[in-house]
């Protein structure tokens, strides 16, 4: 599979991120929520984030690490990269073959278990946070294949992201206080690890982020909405 930076992106998406800067400069002088939300760093990052994805070798890169941290497992497969025909603007690899991981009726008429495959998933993304500290942070539908035998087939590595131990303890100690219901530790701990500003009142932010959550318990996962419990949860 080659795949192939097309010619003049590089302008195309140049002239995109000037008009998000000017965006997020209008917004900022709005009001005060457009101030509170940092729209000019968002685009700061969105902008670095899309400058790595033009450099085809850098995804190169990191499709080999994450191949290399999977060698072997019976969970995922990732394509291996032909590094001699690779460049920045070309990036040949393996042909990888399978189903779209959204496409579950034509999973099922394969025989994949797909309970089996959720859970497959799960195992997959806590691996890669929790044990690697390198993980694929942008795994949609069209990144995802899932082979006949029930393997997943990973795509896309142009976007990867990294963790260390302190990032990792804050995150396993925000899962455990969100199943636990302790709203308390999750205010705190966001709160330490910057996610918040730091004159924010603890008990308040507990009970912002007890308004968001409770409601959602009790639901089946399929009526729940990341993007609503993000917007509540921010706003």
């Amino acid at each position: 599979a080659v795949k192939v930076l097309r010619p003049g992106v590089e302008a195309a998406i140049a002239k995109d991120v000037a008009l998000l800067e000017t965006a997020a400069w209008l917004m900022e002088r709005v009001g005060a929520d457009g101030r509170r939300l940092k729209p000019g760093e968002v685009v700061a990052e969105f902008a670095h984030h899309l400058e790595d994805e033009l450099d085809l070798m850098r995804e190169a890169a990191n499709a080999s690490q994450l191949r290399r941290n999977f060698e072997g497992s019976p969970l995922l497969l990732v394509p291996r990269v032909h590094w001699d025909y690779c460049s920045s603007e070309v990036m040949v690899m393996e042909r990888m073959r399978g189903t779209p991981v959204s496409h579950v009726d034509a999973l099922r008429s394969q025989g994949v278990d797909i309970p089996r495959l959720a859970r497959a998933g799960v195992e997959i993304f806590f691996t890669q946070v929790f044990r690697d500290g390198f993980f694929h942070a942008d795994m949609h539908p069209g990144n995802i294949l899932v082979t006949a035998e029930g393997q997943y087939v990973a795509l896309d590595f142009g976007i990867m992201g990294t963790l260390g131990d302190r990032d990792k303890s804050y995150l396993a100690q925000n899962f455990l206080a969100f199943f636990r219901r302790v709203y308390r530790r999750v205010a705190t701990g966001d709160l330490g690890a910057g996610w918040v500003p730091p004159d924010t009142r603890v008990d308040e932010l507990e009970s912002e982020i007890r308004v968001v959550c409770e409601p959602i318990f009790d639901r089946p996962l399929k009526e729940i909405s990341l993007a609503k419990v993000l917007v509540n949860l921010f706003r």
